[in-house]
């Protein structure tokens, strides 16, 4: 607090000196935002590992559900497949239902070709996890390719 005297007011007059608080408070401010750093939000991804040379192959098509999203060209919506058979857009979800209702491991996998935009890979997460799986992996062709 600092105090003045004299002058033409007629007399003593306080005022607050409020630099160190705000020091004080801008201090306070960093170290919190040092402990607490924001959340990260997104998706989770899961990329599946190639085979390792010495493992034997295991072909187990009736546990990996793979649905892949197949560019038709400019200006047409692209289709699908689950497993190499042919699925429809208003089908995907029920398709899904019926195949992970018995399954303990609710696992699938997306693979888009290189010219389908991702908000369509998008579209089918979301109805895979409307479907009710509960981890869902993105497959590239390098990926595939085994690189």
């Amino acid at each position: 607090m600092s105090m003045t005297t004299g002058g033409s007011s007629g007399g003593p007059t306080a005022s607050m000196n409020v630099t160190p608080f705000i020091d004080i408070l801008l201090v306070l401010l960093i170290i919190f935002m040092v402990i607490n750093p924001p959340q990260m939000k997104g998706l989770d991804a899961l990329v599946p590992q190639p085979p390792k040379k010495d493992e034997p192959k295991n072909d187990t098509p009736d546990r990996t559900i793979v649905v892949q999203v197949i560019d038709r060209g400019a200006g047409q919506e692209p289709s699908l497949k689950i497993n190499g058979d042919d699925a429809t857009w208003d089908g995907l979800q029920g398709r899904l239902t019926d195949i992970f209702k018995t399954r303990a491991e609710k696992v699938m996998f997306v693979k888009g070709d290189d010219n389908v935009p991702f908000a369509d890979v998008a579209n089918v997460i979301d109805i895979a996890h409307a479907a009710g799986v509960d981890k869902v992996g993105l497959i590239t062709a390098k990926i595939e390719a085994g690189g």
